[in-house]
Protein backbone atom coordinates (compact mmCIF):
# COMPACT_ATOMS: atom_id res chain seq x y z
CA UNK A 1 0.00 0.00 0.00
CA UNK A 2 1.23 3.66 -0.53
CA UNK A 3 3.24 4.71 2.40
CA UNK A 4 1.82 8.47 1.90
CA UNK A 5 -1.47 7.23 2.43
CA UNK A 6 -1.79 8.71 5.85
CA UNK A 7 -1.61 12.59 4.05
CA UNK A 8 -3.88 11.40 1.56
CA UNK A 9 -8.21 12.81 1.74
CA UNK A 10 -10.07 10.52 4.59
CA UNK A 11 -13.50 8.89 3.67
CA UNK A 12 -15.62 9.08 6.48
CA UNK A 13 -17.07 6.00 7.46
CA UNK A 14 -20.73 5.77 8.44
CA UNK A 15 -21.81 2.33 9.52
CA UNK A 16 -25.74 1.64 9.63
CA UNK A 17 -25.71 -1.85 10.03
CA UNK A 18 -27.66 -1.34 13.15
CA UNK A 19 -30.76 0.63 11.42
CA UNK A 20 -30.62 0.14 7.70
CA UNK A 21 -28.97 -3.30 7.97
CA UNK A 22 -31.95 -4.40 10.26
CA UNK A 23 -34.66 -3.35 8.30
CA UNK A 24 -33.64 -6.16 6.35
CA UNK A 25 -36.54 -8.46 5.99
CA UNK A 26 -36.63 -11.02 9.18
CA UNK A 27 -33.92 -9.49 10.89
CA UNK A 28 -34.37 -8.01 14.95
CA UNK A 29 -31.55 -8.08 17.27
CA UNK A 30 -31.86 -7.46 20.68
CA UNK A 31 -30.01 -4.75 23.09
CA UNK A 32 -26.81 -7.55 23.57
CA UNK A 33 -26.82 -8.51 20.13
CA UNK A 34 -26.46 -5.03 19.32
CA UNK A 35 -23.87 -3.93 21.80
CA UNK A 36 -21.79 -6.82 20.44
CA UNK A 37 -22.24 -5.64 16.74
CA UNK A 38 -21.09 -2.12 18.37
CA UNK A 39 -18.54 -3.06 19.53
CA UNK A 40 -17.19 -4.60 17.11
CA UNK A 41 -17.27 -1.55 14.96
CA UNK A 42 -15.48 0.27 17.45
CA UNK A 43 -12.52 -1.94 17.26
CA UNK A 44 -12.61 -2.01 13.71
CA UNK A 45 -12.58 1.91 13.17
CA UNK A 46 -16.03 3.61 12.17
CA UNK A 47 -16.35 6.45 12.10
CA UNK A 48 -19.64 7.29 12.69
CA UNK A 49 -22.60 4.52 13.85
CA UNK A 50 -26.06 4.76 12.86
CA UNK A 51 -27.45 3.04 16.01
CA UNK A 52 -31.61 3.37 14.89
CA UNK A 53 -34.32 5.69 14.62
CA UNK A 54 -34.94 6.05 18.41
CA UNK A 55 -38.63 7.79 18.18
CA UNK A 56 -39.83 4.33 16.63
CA UNK A 57 -40.16 2.42 19.78
CA UNK A 58 -38.95 2.33 23.32
CA UNK A 59 -36.86 -0.89 22.60
CA UNK A 60 -35.31 1.25 19.16
CA UNK A 61 -34.61 4.14 22.11
CA UNK A 62 -33.30 1.88 24.72
CA UNK A 63 -30.72 -0.08 22.36
CA UNK A 64 -29.45 3.50 20.68
CA UNK A 65 -29.33 5.17 24.53
CA UNK A 66 -27.26 2.02 25.53
CA UNK A 67 -24.65 2.00 22.20
CA UNK A 68 -24.33 5.92 22.75
CA UNK A 69 -23.77 5.70 26.32
CA UNK A 70 -21.35 2.42 25.91
CA UNK A 71 -19.71 2.84 22.84
CA UNK A 72 -16.22 5.43 23.14
CA UNK A 73 -13.98 6.00 19.95
CA UNK A 74 -16.55 6.87 17.39
CA UNK A 75 -19.87 8.93 16.84
CA UNK A 76 -22.88 7.55 17.51
CA UNK A 77 -26.00 9.05 14.93
CA UNK A 78 -29.46 8.56 15.73
CA UNK A 79 -32.41 8.73 13.18
CA UNK A 80 -35.08 11.54 12.96
CA UNK A 81 -37.61 12.14 10.56
CA UNK A 82 -37.72 16.23 9.94
CA UNK A 83 -40.22 16.87 13.12
CA UNK A 84 -39.15 17.98 16.49
CA UNK A 85 -40.85 15.70 18.47
CA UNK A 86 -38.23 13.17 16.22
CA UNK A 87 -35.34 15.23 16.89
CA UNK A 88 -36.29 15.82 20.58
CA UNK A 89 -36.49 11.82 20.99
CA UNK A 90 -33.05 11.35 19.04
CA UNK A 91 -31.10 13.79 21.11
CA UNK A 92 -32.23 12.15 24.41
CA UNK A 93 -31.25 8.91 23.30
CA UNK A 94 -27.71 9.73 22.23
CA UNK A 95 -27.27 12.82 24.25
CA UNK A 96 -24.38 11.10 26.19
CA UNK A 97 -22.60 9.83 23.20
CA UNK A 98 -19.03 11.02 22.23
CA UNK A 99 -19.73 13.35 19.79
CA UNK A 100 -23.40 12.82 19.13
CA UNK A 101 -24.72 13.41 15.96
CA UNK A 102 -28.73 13.71 14.54
CA UNK A 103 -29.72 12.55 11.45
CA UNK A 104 -32.24 14.16 9.97
CA UNK A 105 -34.28 13.60 6.50
CA UNK A 106 -36.76 14.67 4.33
CA UNK A 107 -37.72 13.71 0.68
CA UNK A 108 -36.60 15.90 -2.04
CA UNK A 109 -38.10 14.01 -5.14
CA UNK A 110 -40.97 15.09 -7.16
CA UNK A 111 -42.38 11.74 -6.69
CA UNK A 112 -41.84 11.76 -2.78
CA UNK A 113 -42.99 15.46 -2.82
CA UNK A 114 -46.34 14.60 -4.78
CA UNK A 115 -47.37 11.32 -3.64
CA UNK A 116 -46.21 11.30 -0.21
CA UNK A 117 -45.30 14.06 1.51
CA UNK A 118 -48.39 15.93 -0.77
CA UNK A 119 -45.94 19.38 -0.02
CA UNK A 120 -45.05 21.79 -2.64
CA UNK A 121 -41.10 22.12 -3.13
CA UNK A 122 -41.20 25.80 -0.77
CA UNK A 123 -42.96 24.02 2.19
CA UNK A 124 -40.09 21.30 1.95
CA UNK A 125 -37.57 23.63 1.98
CA UNK A 126 -38.94 25.62 4.93
CA UNK A 127 -39.53 21.87 6.87
CA UNK A 128 -35.67 20.58 6.09
CA UNK A 129 -34.20 24.34 7.42
CA UNK A 130 -36.66 24.15 10.32
CA UNK A 131 -35.71 20.64 11.26
CA UNK A 132 -31.89 21.71 11.28
CA UNK A 133 -32.45 24.33 13.21
CA UNK A 134 -33.98 22.47 15.70
CA UNK A 135 -31.29 19.90 16.15
CA UNK A 136 -28.33 22.32 15.56
CA UNK A 137 -29.92 23.86 18.94
CA UNK A 138 -28.69 20.34 20.60
CA UNK A 139 -25.17 19.57 18.49
CA UNK A 140 -23.18 21.31 16.16
CA UNK A 141 -22.83 17.94 14.20
CA UNK A 142 -26.35 17.43 12.69
CA UNK A 143 -26.64 15.40 9.07
CA UNK A 144 -29.08 16.22 6.89
CA UNK A 145 -30.46 13.53 4.12
CA UNK A 146 -32.48 14.25 0.99
CA UNK A 147 -34.24 11.08 0.56
CA UNK A 148 -34.53 10.20 -3.04
CA UNK A 149 -32.14 12.76 -4.09
CA UNK A 150 -30.68 11.30 -7.23
CA UNK A 151 -34.40 11.13 -8.40
CA UNK A 152 -34.63 14.58 -7.30
CA UNK A 153 -34.24 17.91 -9.81
CA UNK A 154 -30.69 18.63 -9.35
CA UNK A 155 -31.24 22.81 -8.95
CA UNK A 156 -34.00 22.37 -6.10
CA UNK A 157 -31.83 20.13 -4.59
CA UNK A 158 -28.69 22.54 -4.19
CA UNK A 159 -31.67 25.15 -2.95
CA UNK A 160 -31.93 22.57 0.00
CA UNK A 161 -28.59 21.82 0.91
CA UNK A 162 -27.62 25.57 0.96
CA UNK A 163 -30.85 26.17 2.93
CA UNK A 164 -30.02 23.29 5.49
CA UNK A 165 -25.91 24.17 5.79
CA UNK A 166 -27.22 27.68 6.74
CA UNK A 167 -29.64 26.47 9.12
CA UNK A 168 -26.38 24.18 10.82
CA UNK A 169 -26.07 20.85 8.88
CA UNK A 170 -22.27 19.62 8.93
CA UNK A 171 -22.79 16.83 6.88
CA UNK A 172 -25.38 16.71 3.81
CA UNK A 173 -26.43 13.21 2.88
CA UNK A 174 -27.02 12.65 -1.29
CA UNK A 175 -29.08 8.75 -1.01
CA UNK A 176 -29.63 6.88 -3.79
CA UNK A 177 -32.44 5.95 -1.73
CA UNK A 178 -34.20 3.45 -4.78
CA UNK A 179 -31.01 1.63 -5.87
CA UNK A 180 -31.79 3.91 -9.04
CA UNK A 181 -28.47 5.26 -10.04
CA UNK A 182 -25.84 4.27 -12.86
CA UNK A 183 -22.28 5.10 -11.79
CA UNK A 184 -21.04 7.52 -14.48
CA UNK A 185 -24.30 9.19 -14.00
CA UNK A 186 -24.48 9.25 -10.24
CA UNK A 187 -20.90 11.06 -10.77
CA UNK A 188 -22.05 13.24 -12.45
CA UNK A 189 -24.56 14.37 -9.99
CA UNK A 190 -22.17 14.46 -7.20
CA UNK A 191 -20.13 16.90 -9.47
CA UNK A 192 -23.06 19.03 -10.00
CA UNK A 193 -23.81 19.43 -6.56
CA UNK A 194 -20.13 20.15 -5.38
CA UNK A 195 -20.38 22.97 -8.24
CA UNK A 196 -23.56 24.33 -7.90
CA UNK A 197 -24.53 24.53 -3.72
CA UNK A 198 -22.41 27.81 -3.03
CA UNK A 199 -21.70 26.93 0.79
CA UNK A 200 -20.51 23.35 0.19
CA UNK A 201 -17.12 23.88 1.46
CA UNK A 202 -18.70 24.52 5.18
CA UNK A 203 -19.84 20.76 5.19
CA UNK A 204 -19.14 17.38 4.47
CA UNK A 205 -20.71 15.44 1.57
CA UNK A 206 -22.02 12.09 2.00
CA UNK A 207 -24.09 9.04 -0.28
CA UNK A 208 -25.89 6.67 1.06
CA UNK A 209 -26.21 3.83 -1.98
CA UNK A 210 -28.73 0.85 -2.30
CA UNK A 211 -27.90 -2.29 -4.31
CA UNK A 212 -31.02 -2.74 -6.47
CA UNK A 213 -29.37 -3.00 -9.70
CA UNK A 214 -25.92 -4.30 -8.07
CA UNK A 215 -24.47 -0.99 -8.39
CA UNK A 216 -23.99 0.19 -4.82
CA UNK A 217 -20.45 0.17 -4.67
CA UNK A 218 -19.40 1.15 -8.12
CA UNK A 219 -21.97 4.22 -7.48
CA UNK A 220 -20.05 4.71 -4.36
CA UNK A 221 -16.63 5.00 -5.35
CA UNK A 222 -17.85 7.15 -8.22
CA UNK A 223 -19.49 9.87 -6.00
CA UNK A 224 -15.80 9.42 -4.21
CA UNK A 225 -13.83 10.28 -7.34
CA UNK A 226 -16.16 13.45 -7.85
CA UNK A 227 -16.23 14.87 -4.10
CA UNK A 228 -17.84 12.96 -1.83
CA UNK A 229 -15.95 12.36 1.28
CA UNK A 230 -18.44 9.98 3.50
CA UNK A 231 -19.75 6.82 2.71
CA UNK A 232 -22.83 5.24 4.42
CA UNK A 233 -22.40 1.44 4.10
CA UNK A 234 -23.55 -2.05 5.98
CA UNK A 235 -21.69 -5.20 6.90
CA UNK A 236 -22.05 -8.03 4.21
CA UNK A 237 -23.97 -4.84 2.37
CA UNK A 238 -26.94 -5.76 4.39
CA UNK A 239 -30.35 -4.00 4.42
CA UNK A 240 -33.49 -2.66 2.62
CA UNK A 241 -34.72 -5.11 -0.29
CA UNK A 242 -31.30 -5.96 -2.01
CA UNK A 243 -29.00 -4.23 0.45
CA UNK A 244 -26.93 -1.28 0.86
CA UNK A 245 -23.39 -0.39 -0.24
CA UNK A 246 -21.43 -3.57 1.70
CA UNK A 247 -18.52 -1.63 3.91
CA UNK A 248 -16.06 -4.18 3.17
CA UNK A 249 -15.87 -3.63 -0.54
CA UNK A 250 -15.82 -0.02 -0.30
CA UNK A 251 -12.62 -0.25 2.06
CA UNK A 252 -10.80 -3.07 0.26
CA UNK A 253 -11.49 -1.68 -3.21
CA UNK A 254 -9.70 1.70 -2.13
CA UNK A 255 -6.83 -0.13 -0.33
CA UNK A 256 -6.57 -2.24 -2.93
CA UNK A 257 -6.61 0.20 -5.80
CA UNK A 258 -5.15 3.31 -4.01
CA UNK A 259 -3.60 4.25 -7.30
CA UNK A 260 -6.64 5.34 -9.13
CA UNK A 261 -8.38 5.74 -5.33
CA UNK A 262 -6.02 8.20 -3.64
CA UNK A 263 -7.74 8.29 -0.51
CA UNK A 264 -7.75 6.54 2.92
CA UNK A 265 -9.91 4.98 5.69
CA UNK A 266 -9.29 4.63 9.15
CA UNK A 267 -10.63 0.59 8.93
CA UNK A 268 -8.69 -1.72 10.84
CA UNK A 269 -9.32 -4.19 8.15
CA UNK A 270 -8.11 -7.24 9.82
CA UNK A 271 -11.32 -7.16 11.54
CA UNK A 272 -13.10 -6.95 8.75
CA UNK A 273 -13.70 -10.76 8.32
CA UNK A 274 -14.75 -11.31 12.33
CA UNK A 275 -17.55 -8.55 12.10
CA UNK A 276 -18.92 -10.12 9.04
CA UNK A 277 -19.28 -13.48 10.43
CA UNK A 278 -20.23 -11.89 13.86
CA UNK A 279 -23.34 -9.64 11.63
CA UNK A 280 -23.88 -13.19 9.55
CA UNK A 281 -24.64 -15.17 12.40
CA UNK A 282 -26.58 -12.70 14.92
CA UNK A 283 -29.23 -11.66 12.00
CA UNK A 284 -29.13 -15.20 10.59
CA UNK A 285 -28.54 -13.42 6.93
CA UNK A 286 -25.60 -15.80 5.24
CA UNK A 287 -22.91 -14.62 3.25
CA UNK A 288 -23.34 -16.56 -0.51
CA UNK A 289 -20.58 -17.94 -0.67
CA UNK A 290 -19.07 -15.61 -3.88
CA UNK A 291 -19.74 -12.74 -1.97
CA UNK A 292 -16.66 -10.41 -2.90
CA UNK A 293 -14.17 -10.36 0.10
CA UNK A 294 -15.72 -12.14 2.71
CA UNK A 295 -17.60 -15.24 1.49
CA UNK A 296 -16.23 -18.79 1.59
CA UNK A 297 -15.34 -18.64 -2.00
CA UNK A 298 -13.70 -15.31 -2.15
CA UNK A 299 -9.93 -16.53 -1.68
CA UNK A 300 -10.97 -19.81 -3.00
CA UNK A 301 -9.23 -21.63 -5.82
CA UNK A 302 -10.44 -24.53 -7.68
CA UNK A 303 -8.47 -24.27 -11.39
CA UNK A 304 -5.26 -26.65 -11.31
CA UNK A 305 -3.66 -23.49 -13.64
CA UNK A 306 -4.97 -21.22 -10.37
CA UNK A 307 -3.70 -23.35 -7.82
CA UNK A 308 -0.15 -24.16 -9.10
CA UNK A 309 0.08 -20.45 -9.72
CA UNK A 310 -1.12 -19.44 -6.41
CA UNK A 311 1.41 -21.95 -4.67
CA UNK A 312 4.22 -20.55 -6.74
CA UNK A 313 3.38 -16.75 -5.85
CA UNK A 314 0.19 -16.12 -4.16
CA UNK A 315 -0.28 -12.60 -6.11
CA UNK A 316 -0.84 -14.36 -9.51
CA UNK A 317 -4.59 -14.74 -8.98
CA UNK A 318 -4.98 -12.48 -5.39
CA UNK A 319 -5.25 -9.28 -5.38
CA UNK A 320 -5.53 -9.16 -1.92
CA UNK A 321 -3.67 -11.15 0.70
CA UNK A 322 -6.77 -12.93 3.15
CA UNK A 323 -4.61 -11.98 5.98
CA UNK A 324 -5.44 -8.37 5.70
CA UNK A 325 -8.93 -8.68 5.91
CA UNK A 326 -8.59 -10.92 9.04
CA UNK A 327 -8.97 -14.25 7.42
CA UNK A 328 -6.32 -16.78 8.92
CA UNK A 329 -5.68 -19.83 7.51
CA UNK A 330 -5.25 -21.65 10.35
CA UNK A 331 -7.22 -25.41 10.72
CA UNK A 332 -7.20 -26.74 14.67
CA UNK A 333 -7.75 -24.74 17.36
CA UNK A 334 -8.54 -26.40 20.62
CA UNK A 335 -9.28 -30.05 21.58
CA UNK A 336 -10.72 -32.09 24.46
CA UNK A 337 -7.88 -31.79 26.65
CA UNK A 338 -7.35 -28.05 26.30
CA UNK A 339 -8.28 -26.05 29.79
CA UNK A 340 -10.06 -22.92 30.41
CA UNK A 341 -6.79 -20.56 29.76
CA UNK A 342 -6.76 -21.39 26.71
CA UNK A 343 -9.75 -21.02 25.41
CA UNK A 344 -10.22 -17.82 27.03
CA UNK A 345 -7.10 -16.78 25.24
CA UNK A 346 -8.34 -18.20 21.80
CA UNK A 347 -11.21 -16.15 22.38
CA UNK A 348 -9.93 -12.90 23.07
CA UNK A 349 -7.30 -13.73 19.41
CA UNK A 350 -10.86 -14.09 17.88
CA UNK A 351 -12.04 -10.20 19.41
CA UNK A 352 -14.59 -11.73 22.23
CA UNK A 353 -13.78 -10.02 25.64
CA UNK A 354 -15.97 -11.93 27.85
CA UNK A 355 -16.46 -11.92 31.68
CA UNK A 356 -15.22 -14.96 33.85
CA UNK A 357 -18.67 -15.89 34.25
CA UNK A 358 -19.30 -16.20 30.15
CA UNK A 359 -16.32 -17.94 30.13
CA UNK A 360 -17.03 -20.57 32.08
CA UNK A 361 -20.61 -20.54 30.19
CA UNK A 362 -18.76 -21.51 26.97
CA UNK A 363 -15.88 -23.91 28.88
CA UNK A 364 -18.90 -25.81 29.67
CA UNK A 365 -20.55 -26.27 26.07
CA UNK A 366 -16.94 -26.52 24.82
CA UNK A 367 -15.85 -29.12 26.74
CA UNK A 368 -19.24 -31.35 25.75
CA UNK A 369 -18.47 -30.45 22.25
CA UNK A 370 -14.64 -31.48 22.26
CA UNK A 371 -15.88 -34.90 23.56
CA UNK A 372 -18.35 -35.32 20.00
CA UNK A 373 -16.08 -33.95 18.17
CA UNK A 374 -12.04 -34.54 17.30
CA UNK A 375 -10.85 -31.21 16.71
CA UNK A 376 -12.51 -27.95 17.58
CA UNK A 377 -12.65 -25.15 14.78
CA UNK A 378 -12.68 -21.52 14.94
CA UNK A 379 -16.23 -21.53 13.70
CA UNK A 380 -17.15 -23.67 16.10
CA UNK A 381 -15.62 -21.41 18.80
CA UNK A 382 -17.72 -18.38 17.35
CA UNK A 383 -21.27 -20.67 17.16
CA UNK A 384 -20.79 -21.46 21.10
CA UNK A 385 -20.28 -17.92 22.17
CA UNK A 386 -23.40 -16.79 20.15
CA UNK A 387 -25.62 -19.84 21.64
CA UNK A 388 -24.11 -19.14 24.61
CA UNK A 389 -23.51 -15.72 25.30
CA UNK A 390 -25.61 -13.84 22.57
CA UNK A 391 -28.78 -16.17 23.11
CA UNK A 392 -31.99 -13.93 23.87
CA UNK A 393 -34.79 -15.28 27.31
CA UNK A 394 -35.48 -18.65 26.82
CA UNK A 395 -39.26 -19.53 27.38
CA UNK A 396 -38.89 -23.00 25.89
CA UNK A 397 -35.64 -25.38 26.39
CA UNK A 398 -35.21 -28.69 24.60
CA UNK A 399 -34.86 -31.18 27.08
CA UNK A 400 -35.37 -34.68 25.01
CA UNK A 401 -35.39 -35.80 21.69
CA UNK A 402 -35.82 -38.96 20.29
CA UNK A 403 -36.31 -39.37 15.97
CA UNK A 404 -37.07 -42.73 14.12
CA UNK A 405 -36.63 -42.84 10.54
CA UNK A 406 -34.91 -44.72 7.85
CA UNK A 407 -36.49 -46.36 4.49
CA UNK A 408 -39.57 -48.02 4.74
CA UNK A 409 -40.35 -46.23 8.02
CA UNK A 410 -42.47 -43.92 8.85
CA UNK A 411 -40.85 -40.96 10.30
CA UNK A 412 -41.60 -40.52 13.90
CA UNK A 413 -40.39 -37.45 16.86
CA UNK A 414 -40.34 -37.24 20.69
CA UNK A 415 -39.31 -33.76 22.25
CA UNK A 416 -39.73 -32.51 25.75
CA UNK A 417 -39.46 -29.27 26.05
CA UNK A 418 -39.40 -26.89 29.48
CA UNK A 419 -41.54 -24.03 29.74
CA UNK A 420 -42.16 -22.13 33.19
CA UNK A 421 -40.25 -25.15 34.81
CA UNK A 422 -42.81 -27.06 33.59
CA UNK A 423 -42.06 -30.54 31.00
CA UNK A 424 -44.23 -30.97 27.93
CA UNK A 425 -43.65 -34.31 26.01
CA UNK A 426 -45.13 -35.35 23.06
CA UNK A 427 -44.74 -37.11 20.26
CA UNK A 428 -45.69 -36.90 15.88
CA UNK A 429 -45.20 -37.93 12.48
CA UNK A 430 -44.08 -36.16 9.61
CA UNK A 431 -42.68 -36.57 5.88
CA UNK A 432 -39.23 -36.64 7.47
CA UNK A 433 -37.64 -36.51 10.82
CA UNK A 434 -37.10 -32.82 10.83
CA UNK A 435 -40.81 -32.19 9.78
CA UNK A 436 -41.86 -34.85 12.66
CA UNK A 437 -39.72 -33.07 14.91
CA UNK A 438 -41.19 -29.56 14.32
CA UNK A 439 -44.40 -30.50 14.42
CA UNK A 440 -43.90 -32.00 17.88
CA UNK A 441 -42.94 -29.06 18.95
CA UNK A 442 -45.50 -27.09 17.11
CA UNK A 443 -47.61 -29.07 19.19
CA UNK A 444 -45.93 -28.16 22.79
CA UNK A 445 -45.87 -24.99 22.43
CA UNK A 446 -49.58 -23.88 20.07
CA UNK A 447 -47.90 -21.56 17.81
CA UNK A 448 -49.85 -20.35 15.31
CA UNK A 449 -46.69 -19.05 13.28
CA UNK A 450 -45.64 -19.95 9.57
CA UNK A 451 -42.23 -21.37 8.81
CA UNK A 452 -41.01 -19.10 5.58
CA UNK A 453 -37.09 -20.81 5.75
CA UNK A 454 -35.03 -23.61 6.47
CA UNK A 455 -31.72 -23.16 5.69
CA UNK A 456 -28.78 -26.46 7.01
CA UNK A 457 -25.12 -25.90 6.44
CA UNK A 458 -21.83 -27.47 7.90
CA UNK A 459 -20.30 -24.83 10.26
CA UNK A 460 -16.19 -26.94 9.47
CA UNK A 461 -15.40 -30.06 7.25
CA UNK A 462 -16.04 -33.55 8.43
CA UNK A 463 -18.84 -35.87 8.98
CA UNK A 464 -18.78 -34.77 12.73
CA UNK A 465 -19.18 -30.99 11.83
CA UNK A 466 -21.22 -29.01 13.81
CA UNK A 467 -24.62 -28.34 11.16
CA UNK A 468 -25.89 -25.03 11.48
CA UNK A 469 -29.74 -24.34 10.85
CA UNK A 470 -31.17 -20.66 10.07
CA UNK A 471 -35.01 -20.87 9.93
CA UNK A 472 -37.56 -17.81 9.53
CA UNK A 473 -41.04 -17.72 11.15
CA UNK A 474 -43.61 -15.42 11.09
CA UNK A 475 -46.49 -14.71 13.26
CA UNK A 476 -48.81 -11.66 12.78
CA UNK A 477 -46.66 -9.02 12.10
CA UNK A 478 -43.58 -9.99 13.23
CA UNK A 479 -40.88 -12.08 11.29
CA UNK A 480 -37.84 -13.46 13.25
CA UNK A 481 -35.07 -15.80 12.24
CA UNK A 482 -33.94 -18.97 14.74
CA UNK A 483 -30.54 -20.16 14.69
CA UNK A 484 -29.52 -23.75 16.23
CA UNK A 485 -25.81 -25.51 15.98
CA UNK A 486 -24.74 -29.61 16.73
CA UNK A 487 -23.06 -31.95 15.26
CA UNK A 488 -26.76 -33.98 14.95
CA UNK A 489 -28.47 -31.62 12.22
CA UNK A 490 -32.19 -33.05 13.98
CA UNK A 491 -30.84 -31.75 17.03
CA UNK A 492 -29.64 -28.26 15.38
CA UNK A 493 -32.97 -28.00 13.69
CA UNK A 494 -34.70 -28.31 16.59
CA UNK A 495 -32.48 -25.53 18.48
CA UNK A 496 -33.20 -23.13 15.57
CA UNK A 497 -36.85 -23.37 15.99
CA UNK A 498 -37.21 -23.23 19.38
CA UNK A 499 -35.03 -19.96 19.27
CA UNK A 500 -37.21 -18.58 17.11
CA UNK A 501 -40.00 -19.21 18.60
CA UNK A 502 -38.31 -17.87 21.76
CA UNK A 503 -37.76 -14.49 19.95
CA UNK A 504 -41.17 -14.45 18.99
CA UNK A 505 -41.69 -14.47 22.38
CA UNK A 506 -39.22 -11.88 22.91
CA UNK A 507 -40.55 -9.59 20.64
CA UNK A 508 -43.93 -9.71 21.69
CA UNK A 509 -43.07 -8.91 25.32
Amino acid sequence: MDENIGSKPKIIIFDTTLRDGEQSPGVSLNMEEKLQIGRQLERMGVDVLEAGFPVASPGDFQGVKRLADELRGLQVAALARASQKDIDTAWEAIRHGENPRIHTFLATSDIHLKYKLRKSRDQVLEMASAAVKHAAGYTSNVEFSAEDASRSDLDFLCRVFEAVIEAGATTLNFPDTVGYAIPWDFGSMIRYVVEHTENIHRAVLSVHCHNDLGLATANVLAAIQNGARQVECTINGIGERAGNTAMEEVVMAIRTRNDCLPYRTDIVTTEITPASRLVATLTGMQVQPNKAIVGANAFAHESGIHQDGVLKERTTYEIMDPRDVGLSQGSLVLGKHSGRHALKARLEELGYNLSDEEIDSVFVRFKELADRKKEIFTEDLKVLVAGEILKIPERYTLRYLHVAGGSGIRPTATVAIEEGGQEKITCSLGAGPVDAAFKAVGKLVQTESKLLRYNVNAITGGTDALGKVTVRLREDDLEVTGQGADPDIITASVKAYLNALNRLEYMKQ
